[in-house]
């Protein structure tokens, strides 16, 4: 196993891990899938028990592809897609920092997920076992391509933001009376 390899098992394994946690915290942590859904409705998708079992199911398959390292260009396309919903929907109104919930967690995972996709699996993995053979420009291009597709798809058939509110009229006020000098 050489440097490449280990740096690939290293990155399918935190983000592997990372993904199913956060695709079981969807399903059963704070809120449930209840609130989950309520979560993301309120990011203006319909059908919310709907997005929610679907990203349950999105990212903890993609984190157990990623561990195994298998499909690695579509285990990486299903990361990305997430975060550029995440992304778009939720973080980036509120600037780049996460603290602030901003959008620099989400985007580290897509671009650590676009840089495994172009690296390839490694040596350890089963794409490497079954011979697929996806890494590089075509394999960054499969993982990048496949997500913009199930992206705009995604908010395309399910995104329906909430219209902003319209201000409220303000009363015309009149003009102050100018003050005239006597003469």
């Amino acid at each position: 196993m050489n440097e490449a390899d280990i740096v690939a098992l290293l990155l399918r394994l935190v983000l592997g891990v990372v993904m199913i946690a956060h695709g079981l915290n969807h399903w059963r942590g704070g809120g449930r899938i209840t609130g989950t859904a309520r979560w993301f409705t309120g990011l203006g998708l319909t059908h919310g028990t709907l997005q929610a079992w679907l990203s349950v199911v999105t990212e903890a398959g993609a984190g157990a592809l990623l561990l195994a390292g298998l499909f690695t260009p579509l285990a990486c396309a299903a990361v990305i897609s997430v975060m550029l919903v995440a992304g778009l929907l939720a973080h980036r109104p509120n600037g780049f920092f996460v603290f602030k919930e901003g959008y620099e967690y989400v985007l580290t995972l897509a671009v650590m997920s676009l840089a495994l996709a172009v690296l390839g699996p490694g040596s350890a993995s089963l794409d490497e076992a079954a011979g697929i053979d996806l890494t590089g420009w075509a394999g960054g291009g499969i993982a990048l391509g496949v997500a913009v597709v199930a992206t705009a798809g995604l908010l395309a058939t399910f995104w329906h933001p909430k219209p902003a509110p319209e201000p409220s009229p303000q009363p015309a006020q009149s003009p102050e009376p100018v003050e005239q000098e006597a003469s």
